[in-house]
């Protein structure tokens, strides 16, 4: 039965151009060229895993040790007095109604006020130190910067950056290399990685327009690898590592204390991001694939769910860009860097629940 079903979800009909069978695109020795292998998609996984060991290394004995060198505190705020009831209400949700307040006042003979107060020294409590923002901040710079700097290497010389016809040209039968091969390897675990360690990271108020844009970009890697798309996959990667950069660094300077080079940042971030995330991907990458696509190759269905999943990506850009420019205003009207950019930690999730508000930070994001 999960034979029947496997066969039905990956219709050839569905899933490769007309006249295109899998064993067609199939990898081996009497091929002419190394086609992708649908088995690897398994090795960012464990390689997630190792990804995560790296982090934690970097984090403890280098971001770490960095920071306090630069002066930021590894402080938490005092633990609240325990009090059993409050404490049970909170394990079951760390938001609170006035109604709530209201009926655990009377039961406690505490003031509402003093419920109150309990709750948000309680969340505060939870809430990570600015060393361990600013070392996710500065794993996160790491990564982007030697993930753009590998793929703008092996990309260089390969036709599809300078032309983007051809990652159409030729297709289905495009060979990968094993440069190519790592660079997804390595994004894919990546990606896999956020998605274990965003449930215990630093929360974000974007968590699920997060969670949903990983699980895309993992989907995008995947449908693209097994498909034999893996041109059109670099050339998405590389455009989305470029910002993301910047907005690491500019936030590490901010909990750092360098405000100055917080707004430098800051600034050479936005412009990186309104070229390459409404730029260039919409109007290079993603008009390849609506206009120039359909002229050079026969059309079948998985085209509408890759294009779909690009679409779906932009719309997130679009939701993120008004978030930024909000970020931006602010910051002009401060005179400095405010806000937070794309999403929030959990320190504004105390005061709202909502997609932004003007903490005196910026927190991270994916």
């Amino acid at each position: 039965m999960l034979r029947s079903v496997l066969d039905a979800f990956w219709n050839e009909d569905v899933w490769l151009p007309p006249n295109t069978t899998w064993d067609d695109i199939a990898p081996g020795p009497d091929k002419e060229v190394v086609y992708t292998d649908y088995r690897h998609l398994l090795y960012p996984i464990p390689l997630a895993l190792v990804v995560i060991a790296i982090r934690h290394i970097l984090e403890k004995y280098w971001f770490a040790p960095f920071g306090k060198s630069l002066g930021i505190k590894n402080t938490r705020p005092k633990r609240v007095p325990y009090n059993p009831k409050l404490e049970a209400a909170y394990q079951k949700s760390s938001k609170i109604k006035h109604k709530q307040i209201t009926c655990l006042a009377k039961q406690l003979d505490m003031s509402e006020r003093q419920v109150e107060r309990w709750w948000r020294l309680r969340r505060s409590q939870d809430k990570p130190s600015t060393l361990v923002k600013f070392c996710e901040n500065a794993w996160r710079c790491t990564f982007y910067l030697f993930n753009f700097s590998y793929g703008l290497f092996i990309l260089w010389d390969k036709d599809w950056l300078w032309n983007i016809d051809y990652c159409y040209i030729g297709y289905p039968h495009q060979g990968i290399t094993g440069d190519v091969w790592w660079y997804y390897m390595i994004s894919s675990a990546f990606y896999w990685a956020l998605t274990m360690s965003q449930f215990w990271d630093v929360r974000r108020k974007d968590f699920w327009q997060m969670f949903v844009h990983h699980f895309a970009t993992i989907a995008l890697l995947s449908f693209s690898w097994v498909c034999n798309l893996h041109r059109i996959g670099t050339l998405v990667l590389l455009s989305h590592d470029c910002a993301d950069i910047a907005l690491e660094a500019a936030k590490a300077a901010k909990y750092a204390n360098y405000q100055k080079l917080c707004d430098a940042i800051f600034t050479v971030f936005i412009v990186l991001w309104l070229i390459t995330r409404l730029g260039v991907y919409p109007f290079y990458i993603i008009w390849s694939t609506t206009v120039r696509a359909p002229m050079l190759l026969p059309m079948s269905p998985t085209y509408y769910i890759f294009n779909s999943l690009l679409c779906l990506l932009l719309v997130l850009h679009l939701i993120w860009t008004w978030l930024i420019l909000q970020v931006a205003y602010r910051a002009i009207y401060a005179g400095q860097m405010e806000g937070d950019i794309r999403s929030s930690s959990s320190d504004i999730s105390d005061s709202s629940h909502s997609n932004h508000s003007t903490p005196n930070r910026i927190n991270n994001k994916k």
